[in-house]
């Protein structure tokens, strides 16, 4: 029983010692991107391309399945129970845009772009190409952690209108399924939309791009054990990045409605 309960205090302080070497690592890459020089604008422009060419696929597919499936069918019959399927152009401006847009971009890209991200500097690692940078007198951070790091958060953001300009398509497709009139659905969606859920939703997705990026980057640059242990660190990242993300979500999406109250009122 002692040395369960040892195991689990060690296990507890080393997730902690994670979470802090976390944090530092996004101190000195917020701290060397502002700082001249800047060789990392090609690296830049590269990875960006790189997570577009990705995730833009599964992306599509992702958010028409989830938003038609989740929100077109289930919360469209259940309006048409009430008589009310007109409101599911409100239904979808307050959904899409706060949760389903956001979350399918975290979960899209952690998978596909984070794990790539992961795999590529854990391989790098235990090829000791990080170490042999750094006699070189090559800064790690400045040139693989930075150019990542925003490629990201850049993406994301992009991503974020992307899905949320689908999943409003799904909607459409819900109403004509259902054959009533697009005009009542375009109503209630711009009456319950507004540029605070908006810009929310890009800043939310950013922020998504930055926590992503740093805890695949990290866990890439700490891998050790082989081909076994890049494994494994792309599935801690995977599933690290997950409970970040959504943990975020929640305090973000409690901080945006309580500074903006006007938002918990439909319309």
């Amino acid at each position: 029983m002692v040395r369960s309960v040892a195991e689990r205090a060690l296990g507890a302080r080393a997730g902690l010692e994670e979470v802090g070497d976390m944090m530092i690592l996004t101190g000195k890459t917020i701290w060397s991107a502002l700082r001249a020089p800047y060789p990392y604008g090609g690296e830049l422009v590269s990875q960006f391309i790189f997570v577009i060419r990705l995730a833009w696929f599964p992306m599509l597919i992702s958010t028409l399945a989830f938003s038609y499936g989740a929100l077109g069918i289930t919360a469209g019959d259940f309006l048409v129970v009430f008589g009310a399927l007109d409101r599911l152009g409100g239904f979808f401006a307050l959904f899409s845009i706060r949760e389903v847009g956001p979350i399918i971009d975290a979960v899209v890209v952690t998978g596909v772009a984070g794990t790539a991200i992961t795999a590529d500097l854990g391989a790098r690692k235990i090829r000791e190409e990080l170490d042999a940078l750094q006699v070189l007198g090559v800064d790690p951070v400045k040139n693989l952690v930075v150019p990542r790091f925003l490629a990201l958060m850049l993406a994301t953001a992009l991503f974020d209108v992307y899905a949320v300009l689908f999943s409003i398509f799904s909607g459409l497709l819900a109403m004509i399924v259902n054959h009533a009139p697009i005009g009542s659905f375009w109503a209630t969606f711009f009456d319950n939309a507004s540029t605070t859920d908006l810009w929310g939703s890009v800043l939310l997705t950013t922020i998504f791009g930055a926590i992503i990026a740093i805890i695949c980057c990290y866990k890439g640059m700490t891998a050790s054990g082989g081909a076994e242990g890049v494994g494994r660190a792309v599935n801690q990242a995977v599933v690290i990045a997950f409970i970040a993300v959504f943990s975020f979500d929640y305090v973000f999406t409690q901080t945006l409605l309580a500074t903006h109250p006007q938002l918990l009122v439909p319309q």
